[in-house]
């Protein structure tokens, strides 16, 4: 099975994410993830949007990403909530439709799953933040789906790329890429003095097996 497709210099945007605190490394206090896995590291990419100089690093990186690998793409959709703004940026650079996914029905007015207007066989592009175990991105391609709407790639901004995600990415017939990923992420952190070796051990630890770490 192949690796996500990473684009762009991974390097660089790794070195970014660090550097504006949208990763927090943690060896030796665990953060708890929505799934309940315990993590020593924290992606919340939405601390990007608030650096100018790294939200248009990023949103460079995704439009060359679409010129050069999807460029039939007619539409983006992002996910609730942290790959709207990008994907919201995104659409608004390349001048096509945009709309979103939400984690849940409305519970109100039309009930909506997905707000905007999606056509029959429109050619959409998911726009997520971080993948890990993929849920949310492959959530918000079926619901695309069942409308319609041809979605075979997801981009995100940072993938850990676990061997379980590929497998369900596959199974869904979906391409997964991503800007950048974790072991490009550990690699940066070291180069940038922000862990030492030790630590570094720690974190390629847990990618080894993510849902026994910490327990």
């Amino acid at each position: 099975m192949s690796n996500p497709v990473i684009y762009h210099d991974k390097s660089e945007i790794a070195k970014i994410l660090l550097l504006v605190g949208a990763v927090t490394l943690s060896p030796h206090q665990l953060y708890t993830w929505a799934s309940g896995i315990k993590s020593p590291i924290y992606c919340d990419n939405r601390l990007v949007l608030s650096s100018p100089v790294a939200r248009t690093a990023v949103l460079n990186a995704l439009q060359d990403f679409v010129a050069s690998e999807l460029p039939a793409i007619e539409g983006v959709a992002g996910t609730a909530t942290a790959g709207i703004p990008n994907a919201a940026l995104l659409a608004d650079r390349l001048g096509l439709p945009l709309v979103y996914v939400r984690s849940s029905a409305k519970g109100h007015g039309k009930q909506n799953l997905v707000e905007g207007r999606v056509l029959t066989g429109q050619r959409l592009l998911v726009v997520e933040d971080t993948i890990s175990t993929g849920g949310s991105s492959l959530n918000a391609v079926e619901a695309l789906r069942e409308m319609g709407a041809i979605v075979p790639h997801v981009v995100g901004v940072f993938t850990y790329g676990f061997p379980k995600t590929e497998v369900a990415f596959a199974a869904a017939d979906v391409k997964l890429y991503a800007l950048t990923d974790y072991a490009t992420l550990i690699a940066e952190a070291q180069a940038i003095h922000l862990i030492r070796a030790a630590e570094a051990d720690v974190l390629k630890k847990f990618y080894k097996d993510p849902w026994a770490f910490g327990m």
